[in-house]
């Protein structure tokens, strides 16, 4: 069973979009992806359900118990070639001291690999100790990855690129250039509904070529 969480440092860093991209990307290479958003949320599971092909399925911590979290889980996974779990806010926020409803409590309660989006606006050598800080932080969560987003052109990427393999071990997945095409309008929770969006699956086909062309779709680790 493969499935990893896609999550960030903070909200409004393009992990849905990414998300989105990263689900219709691979379902266009035939894969049977079964996407899940962790919190109540009902917009961005409709614009994964679009991409992926497959119903999102939300996972909740304060409408559920852990059990029926990984039942769910395991029940929409049992045909599934991969599960993408969209994060809410950031990998280690939460309503608690002790974080027992954060992303990084239903990474560790499903057993998923973290990939984890960084928006690199404005940032070069100080996007060091802000990965060496999320793998420090608890170190049972496994950060498999990062993808960059909203990265300023290719001599940005370049100067984030060596400036992580020289001071982390994090593997870089990808590097998604800032584009306003690729945007979805946002609304106070959270983005605009897909069924009112005109043209959403020409949207749906820019965000996948995107990452089709800047993420490692291909990246896989034990």
């Amino acid at each position: 069973m493969s499935h990893i969480m896609l999550s960030a440092a903070h909200k409004s860093s393009g992990k849905t979009t990414i998300s989105i991209g990263v689900c219709a990307a691979l379902a266009k290479r035939q894969h049977h992806v079964q996407p899940f958003k962790k919190g109540p949320d009902y917009i961005d599971p409709l614009w994964l359900s679009r991409a992926a092909g497959h119903d999102c399925i939300n996972l909740d911590f304060y409408t559920m118990r852990r059990e029926e979290i990984i039942c769910r889980f395991h029940e929409h996974m049992e045909k599934a070639g991969i599960g993408v779990i969209e994060g809410n806010k950031g990998l280690y926020d939460g309503l608690d001291l002790d974080g027992t409803n954060s992303n990084a409590a239903m990474a560790k309660l499903l057993g998923a690999n973290v990939i984890l989006v960084l928006d690199a606006r404005g940032m070069t050598r100080g996007i060091a100790p802000l990965v060496l800080g999320y793998q420090a932080f608890d170190r049972e969560i496994n950060i498999t990855g990062v993808i960059l987003n909203q990265v300023g052109g290719s001599r940005h990427e370049g100067k984030l690129v060596s400036i992580l393999e020289h001071y982390t071990d994090v593997n870089i997945i990808g590097a998604v250039h800032r584009n306003p095409d690729l945007n979805i309008d946002e609304r106070h929770l959270g983005l605009v509904p897909s069924n009112e969006t005109v043209a959403v699956q020409l949207k749906i086909d820019s965000i996948r070529r995107a990452i089709e062309d800047q993420v490692d779709l291909l990246y896989h680790r034990p």
